[in-house]
């Protein structure tokens, strides 16, 4: 029999292409310390950012289904651009638990510089798709806003590489034609980790902006509505770390990133 007495004790499932979820997760628990989440990072399949719409929407459909069947989860986020993009409002047709997906952050980065260049980071599939060129037309002012497309920082994140010179060397490559500017969007779930590396390239008075924060508190407020929040003990707190890739690096760098301030 199943120990968990109500819905609202059972864990949020929280899934990304790989590790850069995590730093969603970190939100998520930040908001939310009482509830117990299961991170699954797809590392093996990464990255989603390269792959067509139709395959990132069967990889998650996988993993969907998985947390239902498997951790009878209450609430899912998909803390993955590229798969919010390609796969999220198909899937909360399909399925009828809360589906939280991650919103580039170019509302508060528009409304917070409507006169200023905003370069919006992120990886080729979300950067063409509806989504993103929705969002910007609905906010859009007087900003400029400019597509850098970066597959390869979800690369470098997924392997723990942070601050190399490799990294370094990749953002002069792919920022410094579009330098100086007001705004960074960091479209990935993957690039707050590289934030400060990020900024060492850019400068330190420009603004960053990400969707981890904005997603926790629609979920926070979607479990609230659905009287779905965990008010016990149970499990409070608890995190638990799967991956596609059995090598047990994965999870180790999993915690890693999970506490790096």
């Amino acid at each position: 029999m199943d120990s968990r007495l109500t819905i609202s004790n059972q864990p949020i499932g929280v899934f990304d292409s790989g590790l850069g979820g995590i730093s969603v997760l970190k939100e998520l628990h930040k908001l939310m310390p009482n509830e117990e989440y299961i991170f699954y990072g797809d590392s093996a399949n990464a990255p989603y950012g390269i792959k067509t719409a139709k395959q990132v929407y069967d990889l998650s459909k996988k993993i969907v289904e998985m947390f239902i069947n498997h951790y009878h989860v209450k609430a899912i986020v998909i803390a993955c651009n590229t798969a919010t993009s390609a796969a999220a409002s198909k899937l909360r047709q399909e399925y009828s638990i809360p589906i939280i997906g991650l919103e580039p952050a170019i509302k508060p980065a528009i409304e917070e510089n409507p006169n200023g260049k905003i370069l919006a980071m992120a990886t080729p599939l979300t950067l063409a798709g509806k989504k993103f060129d929705d969002a910007v037309r609905k906010y859009q002012t007087d900003s400029e806003i400019i597509k850098v497309p970066a597959p390869k920082l979800v690369e470098f994140v997924e392997k723990g590489e942070l601050d190399s010179k490799n990294v370094i060397n990749y953002l002069h490559e792919i920022l410094d034609n579009n330098l100086p500017t007001d705004a960074v969007v960091l479209g990935c779930t993957h690039f707050p980790f590289v934030k400060a590396t990020i900024k060492k390239v850019v400068g330190d008075n420009v603004k960053f902006y990400d969707g981890g924060q904005g997603a926790a508190k629609y979920l926070q407020q979607q479990l609230f509505s659905n009287n779905l929040l965990n008010t016990s003990n149970h499990h409070a707190g608890k995190i638990t770390f799967y991956n596609s890739n059995p090598d047990p690096s994965e999870i180790k760098l999993s915690k890693a990133l999970y506490n790096l301030k």
